[in-house]
């Protein structure tokens, strides 16, 4: 089941690649069913939270009718930021389920632990589910950003 639901994430970070969005991709589940989803926004809103997890949490509490989303599980491509984090702790999310480690960010293990620190919930985490193929559609966005950008400059130059 693990893989299906990342699967399913990893569907909506290649979505936000396609639309130039590092492509990270959220989806929250209960009882067995996708109850909401989420990817990367922030570059063409133009707002710093609009991270997948957000979005994702965000749409579950609209659509389930309440913040606590104490039964449900979230599926997301690269392990969670700081904020992101915080907003899975906040929202009491049972279990996350993450793929790509994020040694730049990362806060259930990479940088920091957020369920090392005294709040009052501690998810549970697991990390590296897919981790190949969730680093795999990072490292292809990026790698493919870098040589845009170098034709870009090559172009300015001449």
């Amino acid at each position: 089941m693990k893989e299906y639901f990342m699967k399913k994430a990893l569907h909506y970070a290649r979505l936000a690649g396609k639309r130039g969005e590092t492509p990270v991709g959220a989806v929250i589940v209960r009882n067995g069913e996708i109850v909401s989803w989420g990817y990367n926004t922030r570059e063409t809103a133009k707002n710093a939270i609009r991270h997948a997890e957000i979005t994702a949490i965000d749409r579950a509490c609209k659509r389930l009718g309440g913040w606590r989303l104490w039964e449900c599980e979230m599926y997301v491509t690269l392990e969670p930021c700081p904020m992101c984090a915080g907003a899975i702790i906040n929202s009491r999310i049972r279990k996350v389920y993450f793929g790509a480690y994020d040694k730049k960010a990362g806060c259930f293990g990479s940088v920091t632990d957020m369920n090392a620190l005294p709040f009052n919930h501690h998810p549970e985490v697991e990390g590296g589910v897919m981790q190949e193929e969730c680093s795999e559609v990072l490292s292809e966005f990026f790698k493919k950003l870098r040589k845009e950008r170098r034709k870009d400059a090559d172009e300015q130059n001449n």
